[in-house]
Protein backbone atom coordinates (compact mmCIF):
# COMPACT_ATOMS: atom_id res chain seq x y z
CA UNK A 1 0.00 0.00 0.00
CA UNK A 2 1.60 3.43 -1.27
CA UNK A 3 0.98 7.37 -1.12
CA UNK A 4 1.55 9.98 -1.98
CA UNK A 5 2.08 12.31 0.82
CA UNK A 6 1.11 15.59 1.14
CA UNK A 7 1.53 17.99 4.65
CA UNK A 8 0.57 20.98 3.21
CA UNK A 9 2.17 24.23 4.32
CA UNK A 10 1.78 24.86 8.32
CA UNK A 11 2.55 20.59 9.39
CA UNK A 12 6.28 21.66 8.52
CA UNK A 13 6.45 25.14 10.22
CA UNK A 14 3.74 24.81 12.89
CA UNK A 15 3.42 21.34 13.93
CA UNK A 16 6.59 18.91 12.82
CA UNK A 17 5.03 16.60 15.23
CA UNK A 18 2.42 15.79 13.42
CA UNK A 19 4.39 14.51 10.39
CA UNK A 20 6.78 13.29 12.77
CA UNK A 21 3.75 11.08 14.29
CA UNK A 22 1.79 10.11 10.85
CA UNK A 23 5.48 8.59 9.37
CA UNK A 24 5.60 7.28 12.09
CA UNK A 25 2.23 4.98 12.20
CA UNK A 26 2.42 4.54 8.34
CA UNK A 27 5.62 2.75 9.13
CA UNK A 28 4.59 0.73 11.76
CA UNK A 29 1.33 -0.28 9.17
CA UNK A 30 3.41 -1.06 6.56
CA UNK A 31 2.12 1.91 4.44
CA UNK A 32 4.69 3.49 2.14
CA UNK A 33 4.75 7.61 1.94
CA UNK A 34 6.26 8.63 -1.44
CA UNK A 35 7.85 11.86 -0.60
CA UNK A 36 7.69 15.23 -3.37
CA UNK A 37 7.96 18.35 -4.30
CA UNK A 38 4.71 20.09 -3.73
CA UNK A 39 3.42 23.99 -3.54
CA UNK A 40 0.47 25.02 -1.21
CA UNK A 41 -3.17 23.93 -1.89
CA UNK A 42 -4.25 26.87 -2.51
CA UNK A 43 -6.60 26.75 0.98
CA UNK A 44 -5.82 30.36 2.49
CA UNK A 45 -6.82 31.85 -0.86
CA UNK A 46 -9.71 30.57 -1.65
CA UNK A 47 -12.20 32.98 -0.64
CA UNK A 48 -10.12 35.79 -2.37
CA UNK A 49 -9.34 33.99 -5.54
CA UNK A 50 -10.67 30.79 -7.04
CA UNK A 51 -9.31 30.28 -9.74
CA UNK A 52 -5.59 31.06 -8.09
CA UNK A 53 -6.76 28.15 -5.55
CA UNK A 54 -7.99 26.04 -7.88
CA UNK A 55 -4.44 26.27 -9.30
CA UNK A 56 -2.60 25.75 -6.67
CA UNK A 57 -4.47 22.29 -6.12
CA UNK A 58 -4.55 21.60 -9.62
CA UNK A 59 -0.55 21.12 -9.90
CA UNK A 60 -0.44 19.12 -6.63
CA UNK A 61 -2.86 16.92 -8.07
CA UNK A 62 -0.87 16.48 -11.52
CA UNK A 63 2.08 16.18 -9.66
CA UNK A 64 0.54 12.82 -7.62
CA UNK A 65 -0.55 11.77 -10.73
CA UNK A 66 2.49 11.82 -12.31
CA UNK A 67 3.90 9.41 -9.35
CA UNK A 68 0.97 6.98 -9.76
CA UNK A 69 -0.58 6.75 -6.02
CA UNK A 70 -3.44 8.00 -4.50
CA UNK A 71 -2.58 11.51 -2.54
CA UNK A 72 -2.30 11.26 1.21
CA UNK A 73 -2.86 13.91 3.13
CA UNK A 74 -2.95 14.57 7.56
CA UNK A 75 -4.32 18.39 6.70
CA UNK A 76 -8.22 18.28 7.03
CA UNK A 77 -7.95 21.90 5.48
CA UNK A 78 -5.77 20.85 2.24
CA UNK A 79 -8.27 17.96 1.93
CA UNK A 80 -11.14 20.19 1.49
CA UNK A 81 -9.42 22.09 -0.61
CA UNK A 82 -8.21 19.69 -3.03
CA UNK A 83 -11.52 17.94 -3.05
CA UNK A 84 -13.01 21.53 -3.91
CA UNK A 85 -10.52 21.39 -6.83
CA UNK A 86 -11.56 18.12 -8.02
CA UNK A 87 -15.24 19.18 -7.89
CA UNK A 88 -15.18 22.55 -9.58
CA UNK A 89 -12.72 21.74 -12.05
CA UNK A 90 -14.61 18.71 -13.09
CA UNK A 91 -18.00 21.03 -13.20
CA UNK A 92 -16.30 23.78 -14.92
CA UNK A 93 -15.56 23.24 -18.61
CA UNK A 94 -14.12 26.77 -18.55
CA UNK A 95 -12.19 26.54 -15.41
CA UNK A 96 -10.93 23.46 -16.43
CA UNK A 97 -9.16 24.88 -19.86
CA UNK A 98 -7.89 27.60 -18.23
CA UNK A 99 -6.02 25.49 -15.35
CA UNK A 100 -4.77 23.30 -17.54
CA UNK A 101 -3.45 25.97 -19.65
CA UNK A 102 -1.28 27.15 -17.42
CA UNK A 103 -0.24 23.72 -16.01
CA UNK A 104 0.79 22.34 -19.93
CA UNK A 105 3.70 24.84 -19.48
CA UNK A 106 5.23 22.35 -16.82
CA UNK A 107 3.98 19.52 -18.68
CA UNK A 108 0.95 19.00 -16.21
CA UNK A 109 -2.69 18.33 -16.48
CA UNK A 110 -4.91 17.48 -14.35
CA UNK A 111 -7.53 15.17 -15.37
CA UNK A 112 -10.41 13.75 -13.38
CA UNK A 113 -9.99 10.49 -11.53
CA UNK A 114 -7.32 11.49 -8.89
CA UNK A 115 -7.62 9.96 -5.09
CA UNK A 116 -7.62 12.32 -2.62
CA UNK A 117 -7.33 10.59 1.13
CA UNK A 118 -7.34 12.15 4.67
CA UNK A 119 -5.17 10.09 7.20
CA UNK A 120 -8.54 9.12 8.85
CA UNK A 121 -10.07 7.08 5.70
CA UNK A 122 -6.78 5.75 4.85
CA UNK A 123 -6.78 3.73 8.36
CA UNK A 124 -10.18 2.71 8.54
CA UNK A 125 -11.36 2.48 4.93
CA UNK A 126 -8.03 1.37 3.15
CA UNK A 127 -6.45 -0.04 5.40
CA UNK A 128 -9.44 -1.45 7.97
CA UNK A 129 -9.74 -1.31 11.22
CA UNK A 130 -9.13 -5.11 11.79
CA UNK A 131 -5.74 -4.23 10.56
CA UNK A 132 -5.05 -1.57 12.54
CA UNK A 133 -5.86 -3.30 15.60
CA UNK A 134 -4.01 -6.18 14.86
CA UNK A 135 -0.90 -4.09 15.30
CA UNK A 136 -2.18 -2.32 18.56
CA UNK A 137 0.61 -3.96 21.36
CA UNK A 138 -0.34 -1.23 23.97
CA UNK A 139 -4.42 -0.76 24.23
CA UNK A 140 -4.54 3.04 26.04
CA UNK A 141 -7.00 1.88 28.35
CA UNK A 142 -9.13 3.98 30.78
CA UNK A 143 -8.49 6.77 28.49
CA UNK A 144 -11.43 9.48 27.56
CA UNK A 145 -10.91 10.91 24.16
CA UNK A 146 -12.68 13.69 22.80
CA UNK A 147 -12.78 13.14 18.98
CA UNK A 148 -12.82 17.04 17.47
CA UNK A 149 -13.57 16.26 13.67
CA UNK A 150 -12.80 19.73 12.40
CA UNK A 151 -15.14 21.57 9.71
CA UNK A 152 -13.85 21.15 6.29
CA UNK A 153 -13.42 17.93 5.86
CA UNK A 154 -17.18 17.26 6.73
CA UNK A 155 -19.16 20.11 4.93
CA UNK A 156 -20.13 20.58 2.24
CA UNK A 157 -20.81 16.64 2.14
CA UNK A 158 -21.55 16.15 -1.73
CA UNK A 159 -17.86 17.61 -2.15
CA UNK A 160 -15.50 16.00 0.33
CA UNK A 161 -17.04 12.89 0.68
CA UNK A 162 -15.72 12.30 3.87
CA UNK A 163 -18.29 10.86 6.47
CA UNK A 164 -22.28 11.73 7.15
CA UNK A 165 -21.84 15.39 8.00
CA UNK A 166 -24.13 15.28 10.61
CA UNK A 167 -23.50 12.08 12.36
CA UNK A 168 -19.81 10.85 11.33
CA UNK A 169 -18.60 8.21 13.16
CA UNK A 170 -14.92 7.57 11.31
CA UNK A 171 -13.24 9.26 14.55
CA UNK A 172 -14.99 7.36 17.18
CA UNK A 173 -14.05 3.93 15.25
CA UNK A 174 -10.75 5.23 14.97
CA UNK A 175 -10.32 6.12 18.60
CA UNK A 176 -11.86 3.04 19.53
CA UNK A 177 -9.18 0.73 17.78
CA UNK A 178 -6.47 1.76 20.13
CA UNK A 179 -8.17 1.13 23.56
CA UNK A 180 -9.43 4.30 24.46
CA UNK A 181 -12.96 5.37 24.69
CA UNK A 182 -15.29 8.11 22.97
CA UNK A 183 -16.59 10.08 25.06
CA UNK A 184 -20.45 11.78 23.81
CA UNK A 185 -20.18 15.75 23.62
CA UNK A 186 -22.36 18.20 22.35
CA UNK A 187 -20.30 20.06 20.43
CA UNK A 188 -17.89 17.19 18.81
CA UNK A 189 -19.12 18.93 15.31
CA UNK A 190 -18.52 22.75 15.95
CA UNK A 191 -16.26 24.51 14.81
CA UNK A 192 -12.55 25.12 16.61
CA UNK A 193 -12.63 29.10 15.65
CA UNK A 194 -8.89 28.62 13.89
CA UNK A 195 -11.05 29.71 10.22
CA UNK A 196 -12.03 33.23 11.85
CA UNK A 197 -8.81 33.90 13.64
CA UNK A 198 -7.19 36.72 11.55
CA UNK A 199 -11.26 38.01 10.85
CA UNK A 200 -12.26 38.38 14.34
CA UNK A 201 -10.62 37.02 17.16
CA UNK A 202 -12.89 37.61 19.78
CA UNK A 203 -15.48 35.42 18.06
CA UNK A 204 -12.75 32.77 17.11
CA UNK A 205 -11.53 32.47 21.05
CA UNK A 206 -15.30 32.16 21.95
CA UNK A 207 -15.39 29.37 19.77
CA UNK A 208 -12.59 27.80 21.02
CA UNK A 209 -12.95 28.11 24.86
CA UNK A 210 -17.04 26.65 24.70
CA UNK A 211 -15.59 23.48 22.54
CA UNK A 212 -12.66 23.23 25.64
CA UNK A 213 -15.10 23.63 28.35
CA UNK A 214 -17.82 21.08 26.81
CA UNK A 215 -14.87 18.34 26.70
CA UNK A 216 -14.21 18.76 29.79
CA UNK A 217 -17.20 18.93 31.41
CA UNK A 218 -18.34 15.24 29.46
CA UNK A 219 -15.16 13.93 31.47
CA UNK A 220 -12.57 13.61 28.91
CA UNK A 221 -9.21 13.30 29.55
CA UNK A 222 -7.74 15.03 25.87
CA UNK A 223 -9.03 16.33 22.57
CA UNK A 224 -8.23 14.23 19.61
CA UNK A 225 -7.52 16.07 16.38
CA UNK A 226 -6.64 15.53 13.18
CA UNK A 227 -6.46 18.61 12.15
CA UNK A 228 -3.25 21.12 11.48
CA UNK A 229 -4.94 24.28 12.37
CA UNK A 230 -7.62 22.40 14.85
CA UNK A 231 -4.27 21.14 17.01
CA UNK A 232 -2.58 24.58 16.87
CA UNK A 233 -5.44 26.41 17.93
CA UNK A 234 -6.64 24.17 20.90
CA UNK A 235 -2.37 23.47 21.70
CA UNK A 236 -0.86 26.52 20.76
CA UNK A 237 -3.61 29.65 20.30
CA UNK A 238 -5.30 29.07 23.42
CA UNK A 239 -2.60 29.26 25.57
CA UNK A 240 -2.07 32.90 24.68
CA UNK A 241 -5.68 33.30 24.21
CA UNK A 242 -6.82 31.23 27.14
CA UNK A 243 -4.62 30.90 29.78
CA UNK A 244 -7.13 29.65 32.32
CA UNK A 245 -9.18 27.51 30.33
CA UNK A 246 -9.02 23.76 31.75
CA UNK A 247 -6.24 22.37 31.43
CA UNK A 248 -7.69 19.36 29.08
CA UNK A 249 -4.45 18.55 26.68
CA UNK A 250 -5.00 18.36 22.46
CA UNK A 251 -3.35 14.74 21.25
CA UNK A 252 -3.41 14.15 17.79
CA UNK A 253 -4.70 11.12 16.61
CA UNK A 254 -1.67 9.57 14.79
CA UNK A 255 -0.27 10.52 18.31
CA UNK A 256 -2.55 8.59 20.34
CA UNK A 257 -2.53 5.47 17.90
CA UNK A 258 1.11 5.76 17.44
CA UNK A 259 0.86 5.16 21.58
CA UNK A 260 -1.07 1.98 21.11
CA UNK A 261 1.04 0.37 18.09
CA UNK A 262 4.29 0.89 20.59
CA UNK A 263 5.87 3.60 19.71
CA UNK A 264 8.08 5.84 22.16
CA UNK A 265 6.12 9.43 22.68
CA UNK A 266 9.59 11.11 21.94
CA UNK A 267 9.49 9.12 18.50
CA UNK A 268 5.47 10.77 18.26
CA UNK A 269 6.59 14.56 19.03
CA UNK A 270 4.67 14.18 22.04
CA UNK A 271 7.13 16.23 23.99
CA UNK A 272 6.30 19.15 21.54
CA UNK A 273 2.95 19.72 22.47
CA UNK A 274 2.61 22.64 24.11
CA UNK A 275 0.10 21.29 27.11
CA UNK A 276 1.70 18.22 28.11
CA UNK A 277 -0.51 15.23 28.47
CA UNK A 278 0.38 12.93 30.90
CA UNK A 279 -1.07 9.09 30.29
CA UNK A 280 -2.97 7.28 32.87
CA UNK A 281 -0.90 4.33 34.77
CA UNK A 282 -1.54 1.34 32.32
CA UNK A 283 -1.95 3.58 28.91
CA UNK A 284 1.29 3.78 27.72
CA UNK A 285 4.78 1.14 27.39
Amino acid sequence: MKYVYFPGCKIPAWLPAYDRATRGIFKALGIDLVDSEFNCCGYPVRHQHLEASLLSSARVLALADQIGAPLMTPCQCCYGNLRHAQYWLGENRVLRRRVNAILRKENLRWKPGIRVRHLLQVLKEDLGLAAVATAVVHPQKDIRVAAHYGCHALRPANIVGFDDPQAPTIFEDLIAVTGATAVDWPLRLNCCGAPLWEKNRVISTRLMQKKIEDADQAGADMICTACTYCQHQFDQVRLETLPHAPPIPAVLYPQLLGLALGIAPAGLGMNENRIQWTPTEGGTP
